[in-house]
C-alpha cells in the first residue's frame, strides 16, 4: 500500500543476518571437527609430496618462513584437530615439496661447519665435582664462542660439553678451530684443564628453525669424533675450499675416515699453521 515502508529480505535485516551468520559458524565449526571429515583429509595430506609429519615441531620442513606460516595457521585454528587447519598445512606441505624439488628448501646453500667438544667430559664431574664442571663448561663456552664470532661464524647449536658452528667458508672455519684449541690452554678452573677434539667439515646441511641437521651435521660430528686432544680435522670437502699458501695453513697426509655416520670414501687431513 501507499506509504508503507517496503519490505526488505530477512538476510537484509541486521538481527537476521546475525543470527544466519552465528548458525552459520555453528555448522562451520562442527564441519570443522568432524571426526569422519579430518581422517580424510589427514590420510590425503600424507599421501602428499614432502614430509608427511609438516607442522610437528621436528618437521625436516623447517626453513625459518615456513616456520612461522606454520604457526601461523595453528594461531587461526585453535582446534589441535581441525579440518581447516589440516588443509592448509596440506598446502604449505605440497609448497614445501615444490620448492625441494627446484632446489629450495634442502641445503639451500653450502657452508663450513665446526664441530667441537671437551675430551673425557663425561668423567670432568666425578674428577672435579659438580661446581668446578660447570665453571670449566662456562669458561670453555665463553672461549669457543668469541674465536667463532671473530671469524664471523655462528653457534647454531650447544651440546653442553661442545658446540656445532657455521661459517661461510672453510678457511675461516679452520682458522677459527685453530684458535679455539690456542686459546683453551689458557682455560683453568681451581686447577683444572680440558682438552677439546674439532672437526671441520663442508656441505649443504638442512636448516632446521636456528638449527641444522642432515647427513653433513652428522659427519662433521664424526670427524671430530676421530680428532685427538689439541687436534683439528678437517674433511676432504672442506680442504677443497682452500688454498692453504693464501691463508697460512697447511695440511697432514690424507687418511680414510672410518666412521659408520661418515661416507666410506671420505678422507681427512689434520690442520696446522703454516
Amino acid at each position: 500500500m501507499a506509504g508503507d515502508p517496503p519490505l526488505r529480505p530477512i538476510s537484509a535485516h541486521p538481527g537476521g543476518s546475525r543470527r544466519l551468520l552465528s548458525r552459520l559458524r555453528g555448522a562451520f565449526a562442527g564441519l570443522d571437527r568432524q571426526p569422519a571429515l579430518l581422517l580424510t583429509v589427514r590420510r590425503l595430506r600424507r599421501r602428499l609430496p614432502g614430509d608427511p609429519e609438516f607442522g610437528d615441531a621436528f618437521s625436516t620442513a623447517g626453513a625459518p618462513t615456513l616456520a612461522y606460516l606454520v604457526e601461523s595457521v595453528a594461531t587461526l585454528t585453535p582446534e589441535p584437530d581441525s579440518v581447516v587447519a589440516e588443509v592448509g598445512l596440506a598446502g604449505l606441505q605440497l609448497w614445501q615439496s615444490l620448492a625441494e624439488a627446484t632446489g629450495r628448501g634442502r641445503g639451500e646453500r653450502e657452508m663450513a661447519l665446526l664441530y667441537a667438544d671437551i675430551v673425557d667430559s663425561s668423567s670432568l664431574a666425578l674428577r672435579v665435582g659438580d661446581e668446578v664442571t660447570v665453571e670449566v663448561l662456562r669458561a670453555v663456552a665463553n672461549t669457543v664462542q668469541a674465536c667463532v664470532e671473530a671469524h664471523q661464524g655462528r653457534i647454531v647449536r650447544r651440546l653442553g660439553d661442545g658446540i656445532i658452528a657455521s661459517f661461510s667458508t672453510a678457511e675461516s672455519a679452520v682458522a677459527a678451530a685453530l684458535d679455539i684449541q690456542d686459546a683453551v690452554l689458557f682455560v683453568e678452573v681451581d686447577g683444572t684443564r680440558v682438552r677439546l677434539r674439532i672437526g671441520v667439515h663442508w656441505g649443504r646441511p638442512r636448516r632446521l628453525r636456528g638449527d641444522y641437521v642432515g647427513v653433513d651435521v652428522s659427519v662433521v660430528a664424526a670427524v671430530g669424533a676421530a680428532a685427538r686432544p689439541g687436534q683439528v680435522l678437517v674433511s676432504t670437502p672442506a680442504l677443497l675450499q682452500i688454498d692453504p699458501a693464501a691463508h697460512g695453513l697447511r695440511f697432514g697426509r690424507r687418511k680414510r675416515l672410518r666412521s659408520p655416520e661418515a661416507p666410506a670414501s671420505l678422507q681427512i687431513a689434520v690442520a696446522r699453521r703454516g
